[in-house]
């Protein structure tokens, strides 16, 4: 399966000039995606080797430093999304190769991954098209219309504490070891499958090295932050207050590029351990851009940035974003609709 590429175009397309801008951003520079993926490894590798140092000590220094160690599991994860992009290097086959590795260290299996966020790029902000690759988000109105464990299901896994806690270390310890994709997907399927034996075979034998407690006491914090960082970066660039949903007659993909996907404004240093995962408009509205040129066409088209800009800060509170109004066109939180359901007007999803 070639790395999808969106053209901006078509249908309900209000950004169709766009399209002779970005593709100036495209090519790879080898010189930069070794050195993003050498000094990434090589830093991994020595904090997680300072997380073991200093299990003989005190517990809080291996729990300390697992913050960056994280930070750079999380870097490596994000070259992985470039290489299912097929930005990270010219070669496809270069690409696939050095996909499928970090797949093993980053507990996702490349080819499945690939093919389910290739579905997020195809379909983000079609409420026509939801589940497909995304973080699956109610109207208002489908919500108030759910029978009552129903309702309480969905607070539950959009509650914060589930969502970029207990969540994100479900779904990459538990759900990527399944193929949750169509029957149809065989190279998918078996690359979950292969994938799986050479996690097995790897933490095995980093297991029978430093022993099995070593082993969880170390990694299974670098996962919980990493996942939790991930998810939260997946989710706050796509569900902020005035985001983009329309059906499927109204969609366009650029237009939920430029609309539904936001500029994270981050912190020098957190921008470059997310790979400037930040500049979400511009990957969205051409996902063949590599991330290292993504500051480059922000900088030079002002017509980049002419978009929604969340700073660290703001973004905060999109945590409690649960819910599109289809009538107000924003996000919305349970808090706003509790007196609707109390009042039991099912009818009109309307937040005053």
């Amino acid at each position: 399966m070639k790395a999808q590429t969106h053209e901006c175009g078509g249908k309900n397309d209000e950004f169709p000039a766009l399209r002779s801008v970005l593709e100036h951003y495209r090519e790879p520079e080898l010189g930069k995606s070794l050195s993003q993926l050498l000094s990434s490894i090589f830093f991994l590798c020595t904090l997680w080797i300072a997380m073991w140092y200093t299990l003989r000590y005190a517990y809080i220094f291996t729990l300390i430093l697992a913050l960056p160690t994280a930070g750079f599991m999380l870097r490596l994860f994000l070259i992985q999304h470039d290489c299912g992009h097929g930005t990270f290097f010219r070669s496809r086959f270069a690409n696939d190769c050095l996909g499928f590795c970090l797949g093993i260290l980053t507990l996702t299996p490349y080819y499945h991954w690939r093919r389910n966020h290739s579905l997020h790029h195809a379909h983000a902000g079609n409420l026509d098209r939801r589940g497909d690759g995304d973080i699956y988000t109610l109207t208002v109105h489908e919500y108030l219309a759910l029978p009552l464990f129903r309702q309480f299901a969905y607070r539950v896994f959009r509650n914060p504490l589930f969502l970029f806690g207990v969540g994100p270390v479900i779904h990459f310890l538990i759900r990527q070891r399944l193929p949750y994709c169509s029957r149809h997907w065989v190279r998918e399927r078996i690359n979950v499958y292969i994938t799986d034996i050479l996690i097995v075979l790897v933490f095995g034998t980093f297991s029978w090295l430093i022993g099995l407690r070593a082993l969880v006491l170390i990694q299974l914090p670098v996962l919980a932050i990493g996942a939790s960082i991930g998810v939260w970066l997946f989710f706050v660039q796509h569900h902020f207050y005035g985001t983009y949903w329309q059906h499927n007659d109204k969609w366009a993909y650029s237009a939920a590029g430029m609309k539904g996907s936001s500029y994270y404004a981050l912190p020098v240093i957190l921008q470059w351990f997310t790979a400037n995962i930040g500049f979400h408009h511009i990957h969205h509205l051409d996902s063949r851009i590599p991330n290292y040129r993504l500051q480059k066409c922000f900088d030079e088209n002002p017509s980049m940035q002419d978009v929604k800009t969340l700073t660290l800060r703001e973004s905060l509170s999109c945590a409690f974003l649960a819910l599109w109004d289809e009538k107000s066109q924003i996000m919305v939180g349970f808090d706003q609709i509790k007196s609707r359901r109390e009042a039991g007007c099912h009818s009109d999803p309307t937040i005053k």
